[in-house]
């Protein structure tokens, strides 16, 4: 699909210097040229520029279009044929794009049902990460040691038996969505008093959480920041939170006319996990990488690509 094809503007050529590793020998995707998007947020650059290395090295030439702005642009360009491929969230397509209400609680029954309502609509998913990008409470190595808490359970245990001890800080959006706080307080027998939790901005609530000025913070699971300011997440027991899953979301047209774009993400979408999204994130919203780079240095290093 060329960009003069589907009449996209933005965008840039991918010019690495790669060859096929592991993934993309014999080039099976020479002369393809394909378009990859991705969401703005330091994870789906991340992803993006995985995927559109991996089709460099597999004899593509690559257009990038990672960097949207909000989630329904990238998705836009991809039901469209604006963009041909990049990787969403199982929870994100079932619940903004698809419009379901309830997340479905296991992750593959998640992805099966997103991959066959989208398929209506010109989308083709191909299996899912164990990469999950979900919410969590975490909580400093101080606050854990002295509290002792490792599940969500066990937090609503204590709020009941020490209420002054469960102070949380979270977002506006989190304290207000269904799957957010009230859905996990009704769910967990959770019941924080208002005086007890304050809302703030993502960023702040990492350091205030690590500064132990709130108990827990809500934060997202593949964050950087929770490794590197070795923070402990509380185990969502009772599966509350959706599932967001990432997963390669591709154009159908593209992926008849070459079909063997599975062949070449396959083997590095079963590598990604939360640890792994955690230590490259970090790389980027910690010590300050470029995320195309963190992305070309972990395929080099994985052997996925030379």
């Amino acid at each position: 699909m060329t960009a003069a094809a589907c009449g996209l503007t933005s965008g840039s050529p991918m010019v690495d210097d790669v060859e096929p590793g592991s993934i993309g020998r014999g080039e099976p995707l020479e002369g393809a040229k394909l378009t990859v998007t991705s969401k703005s947020f330091t994870e789906q650059l991340i992803l993006g520029a995985i995927m559109g290395i991996a089709f460099e090295a597999a004899g593509a030439e690559v257009v990038d279009r990672t960097g949207i702005q909000g989630s329904i642009g990238s998705r836009e360009a991809v039901v469209k044929g604006e963009a041909d491929a990049g990787y969403e969230y199982t929870g994100t397509a079932w619940i903004t794009y698809l419009g379901h209400s309830d997340p479905i609680t296991d992750p593959h029954e998640q992805w099966e049902a997103v991959k066959k309502e989208d398929a209506g609509n010109g989308v083709t998913w191909l299996p899912p990460a164990r990469l999950d990008n979900t919410y969590a409470l975490a909580m400093n190595q101080a606050n854990h040691r002295k509290y002792r808490t490792n599940t969500l359970s066990e937090v609503a245990a204590l709020s009941k038996s020490n209420p002054s001890a469960v102070t949380l800080c979270v977002e506006v959006e989190f304290a207000n969505r269904a799957d957010g706080l009230r859905g996990m307080e009704e769910t967990y027998g959770m019941d924080v008093p208002s005086r007890n939790i304050t809302q703030m901005d993502t960023g702040i609530i990492y350091t205030q959480t690590a500064k132990g000025s709130c108990t827990y913070g809500e934060v997202f699971t593949t964050d950087g920041r929770i490794k590197s300011m070795n923070l402990v997440v509380m185990d969502d027991d009772k599966d509350f939170f959706p599932n967001y899953n990432a997963a390669p979301m591709i154009n159908t047209k593209t992926l008849r006319k070459w079909p063997a774009i599975p062949d070449v993400l396959d083997p590095i979408t079963k590598k990604l996990d939360n640890a792994v999204a955690q230590e490259l994130n970090a790389k980027v919203d910690v010590d300050g990488e470029d995320p195309h780079q963190v992305a070309l240095d972990w395929l080099k290093q994985e052997g996925f690509v030379k």
